[in-house]
């Protein structure tokens, strides 16, 4: 009887020690999960990609930024997206989303060995579009971004795209036919890839001078801003785009652009970024119309220079 009553009790202190256990445990679980609730934030950012995939290893820097009808920005020679910095700020403020992304071969995207020239720019444009399902974009681009432009607007049938803005677009032609006497000749160009050969920081600071209306124009913060965007290009894919500059010719397609274009050029800093802010939001009001009837800015410039 003795021992049936101490099997009984220790049954009994057993049973609410796991009691006790289960309360504790239950308990702990409780204050995880209070815990946890007061700890979670909403998420800071819109969760946009900062890097995007473009073919296998090769990703490409994308500044996206605000919220509105979107405005995409190809970069020219040898810059980056970086060069629109004031131009985001702008843009964001009167409530546009602007994207503004780095071609492969310069900025922050990635450098690979292999092709550089137009259709390969044009294809890399196209895959980021896609990607973040841009529609209805109004595309512009400087200097050699802005022949891409064209170029990507003629092969793609304007995809995502409704109107295009070209600023002192290194187009149709960037050296001299036999039936097209502007621009550069091509043994000037020839020097030109053969200093990116053997004087790349040469070659840039030349570039540089030419952003000014004279060669002491900027500032020599602004000039050295410059210069490092310059410098973040691949070497090859530096010398590489001089090439395709010398050898494409975009005559043929600009029939096959039939949405709204607008074209500014002959631009010279110390201008360039006051006239890039009045550009790009002039153009977006503008009706539709055609690339053949182009609206042509010419503002006082030695020269016209454009990459």
């Amino acid at each position: 009887m003795k021992t049936t009553t101490n099997a009984t009790g220790k049954i009994k202190g057993s049973a609410m020690r796991f009691k006790t256990i289960l309360s504790a445990i239950f308990l702990l679980l409780i204050l995880s999960n209070t815990m946890i609730a007061q700890t979670k934030r909403e998420p800071a950012s819109l969760g946009r990609e900062e890097y995007v995939k473009v073919e296998k290893n090769v990703k490409l820097h994308v500044t996206d930024l605000g919220k509105g009808s979107t405005v995409v920005l190809i970069h020219g020679w040898p810059l980056s997206d970086a060069m629109y910095e004031y131009q985001y700020q702008y843009l964001v403020q009167k409530g546009y989303r602007v994207v503004g992304i780095s071609l492969r071969g310069f900025g922050k995207s990635d450098k690979p060995y292999g092709k550089y020239d137009y259709d390969v720019y044009a294809d890399d444009i196209k895959v980021v579009l896609d990607k973040l399902n841009i529609t209805n974009a109004t595309l512009g681009g400087f200097s050699m971004g802005g022949a891409i432009s064209i170029h990507y607007v003629a092969k793609y049938n304007a995809a995502h795209i409704s109107k295009l803005v070209l600023f002192g677009a290194a187009a149709p032609v960037w050296t001299k036919r036999d039936d097209y006497p502007f621009g550069f000749t091509r043994e000037t160009v020839n020097e030109l890839i053969q200093l990116s050969i053997t004087n790349r920081p040469q070659l840039l600071e030349n570039f540089g001078k030419i952003f000014g209306a004279t060669e002491t124009a900027l500032s020599p913060g602004l000039a050295n801003w410059l210069g490092s965007v310059n410098l973040e290009a691949s070497p090859y894919a530096t010398t590489q785009s001089l090439i395709a500059l010398r050898e494409t010719d975009l005559r043929p397609e600009l029939n096959k652009i039939k949405i709204h274009s607008v074209s500014l050029v002959n631009l010279v800093a110390p201008h360039l970024y006051q006239f890039l802010f009045l550009f790009i939001f002039l153009s977006l009001q503008l009706s539709q119309t055609s690339l053949e009837s182009f609206l042509l800015l010419y503002l006082h410039a030695p020269a016209p220079f454009s990459i």
